[in-house]
């Protein structure tokens, strides 16, 4: 499949560029995964004259749905907010093979595996989500952070992912929820039922996030 893409359907989308040359990008991307961007770090890695090759590259990938630019939520708060969106390649499989991740055994023993699950999560999140809803994700300088916020109307949820069966939350996390104004909070988690963290913060599968959550925004 990748090899089809790069060989006949991304040049048909307009892209003109040896296919060895975007599949080296795109493995770089799938190394990227999760990670804020850093165009110039980026170009240089692959030996580019000029971080607007890489944006260029950057944004045929999104413009063709193989990548997600997540942007940062900012506000108006006197806060030293990251302002670099994040990537992620929006299909699991793609990035695993692009890793060479050949089996569920190759992916728990591999370092992509939880970033791997957080793209996955996001993907099934934004895929769902109601016309006019708007992600995002929130990091500061000193840690506070969420990976996905979530708004619609006077909706806003904060979101973190963790691939664990008995997840944990850092003190960023709290202080992220109170930055934003979060009206409800969530920790996504492979759990096979429902239950509650503390503070009114709900664990819970993706599936039933998707399934409970998502039809009251």
């Amino acid at each position: 499949m990748i090899k089809t893409l790069l060989q006949r359907d991304f040049p048909s989308l307009g892209i003109q560029t040896a296919s060895e040359s975007l599949s080296r990008f795109w493995r770089m991307l799938a190394n990227l995964h999760s990670q804020l961007l850093n165009s110039s770090m980026l170009a240089r890695s692959l030996g580019y004259g000029s971080p607007k090759t890489a944006d260029h590259y950057l944004d045929f990938f999104v413009d063709s749905m193989m990548v997600r630019r997540l942007q940062p939520y900012l506000t108006n708060l006197p806060k030293r907010l990251v302002k670099s969106p994040k990537i992620y390649l929006r299909d699991s499989g793609i990035l695993h093979a692009l890793l060479n991740i050949e089996s569920i055994q190759d992916l728990q023993g591999h370092p992509i595996v939880g970033a791997s699950w957080e793209g996955f999560v996001i993907e099934q999140i934004a895929c769902n989500l109601p016309v006019g809803a708007q992600i995002s994700f929130y990091s500061t300088q000193v840690g506070s952070e969420l990976d996905l916020v979530i708004e619609k109307g006077r909706h806003r949820l904060g979101i973190d992912i963790k691939f664990s069966m008995s997840p944990k939350v850092s003190r960023g996390f709290w202080q992220a929820l109170k930055d934003i104004q979060a009206s409800a909070a969530y920790i996504i988690a492979p759990v096979p039922m429902q239950y509650s963290y503390k503070e009114n913060v709900q664990v819970m599968s993706v599936q039933h996030f998707i399934r409970d959550v998502v039809p009251l925004l």
